[in-house]
């Protein structure tokens, strides 16, 4: 890819779930997910009305060099079931930066590492992108899980690098390299 065309999504299968570009009719599914209390303290999303879900669904809607999303979603029912994607992406730099939610209804079946692999898999075979990273708080637990699962390394701690609930916390961050081992959970894809 050059560096001045913009990534596009594209419909990924996962193995059991099924990764896809956003579409216009996702806004009330995902206006719902943003009403759990875990995204809205984990998420770092400040969508407190339809209107911010709309702008967050319109920036995902819209090709950037910089970004590459997708609505993760069951691949039997359509259901919306998380979300994934890439932003910081730079490609001359060989970095991105991944994040991640999955809907309450969707969580504890193993989605979140899969989609992350998924979408990874897909980054590192696409673009010039050779590591992406990941943070998360040190107190959202599920996301480190998530990370290890993916393939991700732990690299080290970032001391209050980031606001949640109005609060500077401490993150994590992870990162995984184009040529490190795939994760178990890829055998399964």
């Amino acid at each position: 890819m050059q560096p001045d065309q913009s990534p596009e999504p594209v419909d990924l299968d996962g193995g059991g779930l099924r990764l896809r570009p956003w579409r216009a009719d996702d806004l009330d599914d995902a206006w719902t997910a943003f009403q759990d209390e875990q995204m809205r303290r984990w998420g770092g999303l400040a969508v407190d009305s339809r209107e911010d879900a709309a702008a967050w669904l319109g920036r995902r809607l819209e090709p950037a060099p910089d970004r590459l999303h997708w609505a993760v979603v069951d691949p039997g029912t359509g259901a919306l079931a998380g979300s994934v994607g890439f932003s910081f992406l730079d490609p001359v730099e060989g970095l991105a930066m991944v994040g991640y939610w999955t809907a309450p209804a969707s969580r504890g079946r193993g989605l979140a590492p899969l989609a992350v692999d998924t979408a990874c898999r897909h980054l590192f075979a696409t673009t010039a992108v050779d590591r992406v990273e990941l943070f998360h708080a040190i107190a959202n637990a599920a996301s480190g899980r998530v990370a290890e699962k993916a393939g991700f390394t732990w690299e080290g701690r970032l001391r209050r690098s980031h606001r949640y609930d109005g609060v500077k916390l401490d993150q994590f961050l992870w990162a995984r390299l184009a040529d490190d081992p795939p994760p178990a959970l890829s055998s399964r894809s």
